[in-house]
C-alpha cells in the first residue's frame, strides 16, 4: 500500500437528491465498547459504526486479552472473560478522547486502572476533573503522574455514593456510570448529562444485568450488582451524522430522505433548519430534508447540553450561517477553541468575526472553492459541506479527523449526487507531512 497524504477532492455546486442511511452513534459506541470490560461473557453488538475510533477501541480490547470477532460490517462479538488488567497502548489512547472510558470500566472490574491522558480533537482545556471527583467519591484514589498517566485504584472495592457534578459533563456522567454498576450499594449522579448516548449506555448495561434508573434525566440512580452477563444489543442511530447530512442538503439545495434516525433526537437541529427556511418532514424513523429557497434565513444559535442545540453541530451550521441572508450570531457555550474552522471558511470567502465564544456571520451569496483542511472531526464535516456548496474544485486535507466519526462519508455523499473522491498523494511528492 502506498503511504501518503489522503485528501478529498470535491467539485461543488451539485444539489443533493436520494436517500442516506445513518450508521450507529459514534458517541454511544465509544462508551459501550469499553463497557464490555465489565462483562464476564460474550456480547454481540449490532449497528456498530465502521469508523477509526471504533477500530482503535476494538484493537485496545484485543491487546488487553479480549476475543473480538467481526460478524459483519456493523456487528461485532466480544468476549472479555479472560481480559487482563493491561493498560491500553499509549499510542492508541493518544488518538482519541473516548479512551478515558477504560478508567471507569477497569476500575469497576479490576479495582484499578492505568491509562495515558486521552487525545482526540483539541477544543482547548478539557480537564477530567469531574471524572476524578466522581471516582474519588466512590472510594478510589486517583493521581495524574508526570507524562500524563492517570492512575486510579481502590483497595476494597468501590462503594456507592452521591456524586454531584459542578458542570454538566457527558464524559464524566458515562465514566461514573461505568465505575458504579458493580460498586457496593447505590450511587446517585446529580447534575448528570442527558444526551441520547448516555441513555444508550445505560440501556446496554441494563441489558447485561445492571440496575440503572433515570438515564436521560439530571439524576441517575445506580444500584450496584455483583456480576454482569453477556447479551445482545443494537446501538442507536447517530444523531450528529444525521444532522450533518441534514445541514449538507440545506447548504446545497435538493431533497434527501435521511433514514435510520430517531427524529426526537434531532428536534433542536430540525427547529433551526425550519427557521432558516428549510423544509423538514418527520416520519417514524426518517426525516426528509429539502431546500428550494435561493438564500437561507439568518438565525442566532447558542449551543447547550442536550436537549439544547448540540455543540457537535455548531461547525456544520456555521457553514449555513456564512451563506444565510443577513447577520447571524453563533454562541458556543460548551467547548473553548471550537471556532478554528472559521479560518478555513474565510479562505472560501466567508465573512466572520470571532470574539471569544461568539462568532458573527455576515452572510455571503456563495462560498468559493479553496484548498482547506479539517481541523477536527466536526470542523472537517463542516468544511466538506462548504466544499459541496461552492461551485468549483475544493481540496480538503487532514481528512483522518473526519473518518474518526463518519462511516463511508465519500460513498454516502456520492450516492446522493455529490462529486467527491478520496485520493492519496505519495510521501515522495510531499514537501511536508501531515501533523
Amino acid at each position: 500500500m502506498v503511504k501518503g497524504l489522503e485528501k478529498y477532492i470535491i467539485s461543488g455546486g451539485n444539489k443533493l437528491f436520494g436517500d442516506v442511511y445513518i450508521s450507529g452513534a459514534k458517541n454511544a459506541a465509544v462508551a459501550i465498547l469499553p463497557a464490555t470490560v465489565l462483562i464476564e461473557g460474550v456480547v454481540r453488538i449490532d449497528n456498530i459504526p465502521n469508523i477509526s475510533d471504533v477500530n482503535y477501541i476494538t484493537e485496545m480490547l484485543y491487546k488487553m486479552g479480549a476475543s473480538v470477532h467481526l460478524i459483519n460490517k456493523s456487528t461485532i462479538e466480544i468476549d472479555t472473560t479472560r481480559i487482563k488488567n493491561t493498560p491500553p497502548p499509549y499510542d492508541m489512547v493518544r488518538k482519541m478522547r473516548a479512551s478515558y472510558y477504560f478508567i471507569g470500566s477497569m476500575l469497576g472490574r479490576f479495582g484499578e486502572a492505568q491509562i495515558a491522558m486521552p487525545g482526540g480533537c483539541n477544543f482547548g482545556v478539557r480537564p477530567i476533573d469531574q471524572h476524578i471527583k466522581g471516582f474519588e467519591a466512590l472510594g478510589a484514589k486517583v493521581t495524574v503522574e508526570t507524562g500524563g498517566i492517570v492512575n486510579a485504584k481502590v483497595e476494597n472495592g468501590l462503594i456507592g455514593n452521591t456524586v454531584y457534578f459542578d458542570l454538566v459533563s457527558v464524559g464524566a456522567t458515562m465514566n461514573i456510570m461505568l465505575a458504579a454498576v458493580k460498586a457496593k450499594g447505590t450511587t446517585v449522579i446529580e447534575n448528570a448529562a442527558k444526551e441520547p448516548h448516555i441513555v444508550d449506555l445505560a440501556n446496554f448495561l441494563n441489558a447485561c444485568g445492571a440496575d440503572i434508573m433515570g438515564a436521560g434525566t439530571d439524576t441517575i440512580k445506580i444500584r450496584g450488582v455483583e456480576k454482569l452477563h453477556g447479551g445482545q444489543y443494537s446501538i442507536i442511530p447517530d444523531q450528529i451524522e444525521a444532522g450533518t447530512y441534514m445541514a449538507a442538503v440545506a447548504a446545497t439545495g435538493g431533497r434527501v430522505e435521511i433514514k435510520n434516525v430517531i427524529p426526537k433526537h434531532l428536534e433542536s437541529i430540525t427547529a433551526k433548519l425550519i427557521e432558516m427556511g428549510v423544509e423538514v418532514i418527520e416520519k417514524d424513523d426518517s426525516v426528509i430534508v429539502s431546500r428550494e429557497s435561493e438564500r437561507l434565513n439568518r438565525v442566532n444559535i447558542k449551543t447547550q447540553p442536550y436537549p439544547g442545540f448540540p455543540t457537535d453541530m455548531q461547525p456544520q451550521f456555521g457553514v449555513l450561517l456564512s451563506m444565510a441572508q443577513g447577520t447571524s450570531i453563533l454562541t458556543e457555550n460548551v467547548f473553548d477553541n471550537r471556532f478554528k474552522y472559521i479560518d478555513e471558511l474565510k479562505r472560501m470567502g466567508a465573512v466572520v468575526s470571532v470574539d471569544g465564544k461568539i462568532a458573527v456571520f455576515e452572510g455571503v451569496p456563495k462560498l468559493k472553492p479553496a484548498p482547506v483542511k479539517a481541523c477536527d472531526l466536526r470542523a472537517g464535516a463542516a468544511i466538506v459541506i462548504a466544499a459541496l456548496s461552492a461551485e468549483g474544485i475544493t481540496e480538503v486535507e487532514d481528512i483522518r479527523h473526519i473518518e474518526r466519526g463518519y462511516e463511508d462519508i465519500v460513498e454516502k455523499l456520492r450516492n446522493i449526487g455529490a462529486d467527491i473522491k478520496k485520493i492519496t498523494i505519495p510521501d515522495s511528492n510531499l514537501f511536508c507531512k501531515a501533523n
